[in-house]
């Protein structure tokens, strides 16, 4: 989504970018402290940044019929979790929520999502919950899957699942708001244009998976619902937060705000 932000192939309007990475759970954690002006987030995060922070309106991870999926080394039934640690991403991770709808509270342990595999299927915990590339490598940790969340939320909504949405800081200012929104549009869009050489940039982060895991992976969440989220990726952001603020998962009332 940003490859295009290195090139000349985009007009930056001004704007100087400079790209730092980090896990979700860190980029959670930045964006309470308010670090950097724009960063991707967990949904599940937003409520909690929301007074520093707007939505954009594209660049969403959005998956429907898939999603984070719960593993444990074997094979268990839903039933089965209750009263299990769970191994998870981050407390303010979409997963982390959605699993909560799912089961209710639960004992948990945080760690880096990378290291989850392994932690489970090792015996070091029991059940654990994978974002990212361990959707599709879990089996050659011998794990087996006990739920896939995406596929439980679009049973129960009919929407798809957005996990993650990138975010703005608010004190840029509207027209900086603005303008850097259509510089980011236009990056999504050159990527997926020239998908090709996006996909070839994408490699050097990709954790050691291969090509074909990641083109995989990227069909999966860099789509038309990360150029824009359309009427039915808001309806899913909307029924997201409001469940999860029905359930008393957010310090204060959700106010769903996008950058226009």
């Amino acid at each position: 989504m940003f490859w295009a932000l290195t090139t000349d192939l985009v007009d930056t309007r001004g704007f100087e970018f400079e790209h730092v990475l980090g896990d979700i759970r860190t980029l959670n954690q930045w964006a309470r402290a308010g670090r950097l002006e724009v960063s991707a987030i967990s949904l599940a995060a937003y409520p909690h940044v929301q007074s520093d922070y707007a939505l954009l309106p594209h660049g969403a991870s959005i998956g429907s019929g898939y999603g984070p999926i719960v593993v444990a080394r074997d094979k268990l039934a839903v039933s089965d979790l209750d009263g299990r640690e769970i191994v998870v991403p981050g407390s303010m991770t979409t997963a982390f929520l959605v699993l909560g709808f799912v089961i209710g509270s639960f004992p948990f342990r945080e760690l880096p999502f990378d290291e989850i595999p392994e932690e489970v299927a090792s015996g070091r915990a029991d059940v654990g919950i994978l974002i990212h590339e361990g959707q599709l490598t879990f089996e050659s940790y011998g794990l087996e899957k006990i739920l896939d969340l995406g596929e439980w939320w679009l049973l129960e909504t009919g929407l798809p699942l957005p996990l993650g949405v990138n975010v703005a800081r608010r004190d840029l200012g509207p027209e900086k708001l603005h303008d850097l929104s259509d510089v980011l549009a236009e990056s999504i869009q050159c990527g997926l244009d020239h998908r090709a050489e996006a996909l070839e940039y994408a490699l050097q982060f990709g954790r050691g998976i291969d090509a074909a895991v990641a083109d995989r992976f990227v069909s999966m969440y860099v789509n038309e619902l990360t150029q824009d989220y359309g009427d039915e990726g808001h309806k899913a952001v909307t029924e997201l937060l409001r469940r999860g603020e029905t359930a008393g998962a957010f310090p204060a009332a959700v106010q769903i705000d996008f950058i226009r």
